[in-house]
């Protein structure tokens, strides 16, 4: 994790002091913010309602090519799952709208290829890294908000994920964005009551941003 931040954080005052001969093959430094709809699928899992929450974060990126840039982020994301749907073994004995709500620091890193001048589209690998957990009995409220230690949690610390998406960039810098992500690892932990559920984040992002 410290590594990844580390890493991260270098990354990003390279392109800073990174000098350029035009500003169209500058490398340029933005941020983003929008919305989720967040659920889980897996062979195991029939569908299932969405999770509503947000994502904000920083991105860089750095021109390739005329047309093509790598593209690493930084974002928050809000995801989760209703545990009505997936709860098969009444674990937690409700047929109300309880959702397990999952908060995740995530890096992606992208490949963004401009088809024509100024929409792109984009897709790469992503790497997440659970930051809080909870369950909320009251989704639609403030209350009703239950946390959930790593010694109690279900759900892994990591989540490795692909990302692909497309978007329009303005000349003036400003950005709309959507994306889908879907995860490649199962989500849930051995030794817990859902280790035979297979079970994966699925996320579509939709959102603004502007680059400096």
């Amino acid at each position: 994790m410290k590594k990844l931040v580390l890493i991260t954080v270098i990354s990003l005052v390279f392109v800073l002091g990174l000098s350029a001969q035009d500003d169209k093959a500058r490398p340029q430094l933005g941020v983003k913010g929008g919305v989720n709809f967040a659920t889980v699928a897996g062979d195991d899992i029939d569908e299932r309602d969405a999770r509503t929450s947000f994502n904000v974060g920083l991105l860089a990126e750095i021109p390739l090519t005329n047309r093509l840039s790598l593209q690493p982020e930084v974002l928050y994301s809000g995801q989760g799952f209703d545990i009505r749907e997936i709860d098969q073994d009444n674990v937690f004995d409700t047929n109300d709208n309880v959702e397990y709500q999952l908060d995740y620091l995530q890096f992606p890193v992208l490949a963004k290829f401009y088809i024509i001048k100024g929409f792109y589209v984009e897709g790469g690998p992503q790497l997440g890294v659970k930051i809080n957990e909870e369950i909320d009995t009251n989704p639609n409220n403030n209350d009703g908000d239950i946390p959930i230690n790593a010694d109690d949690s279900y759900i892994r610390d990591f989540d490795a994920s692909a990302v692909i998406g497309t978007g329009y960039k303005f000349d003036n810098g400003f950005f709309v964005s959507g994306r889908f992500t879907h995860g490649l690892t199962d989500m849930f932990k051995d030794d817990t009551p859902f280790q035979n559920v297979e079970a994966r984040n699925l996320v579509w992002q939709f959102g603004v941003g502007f680059m400096f």
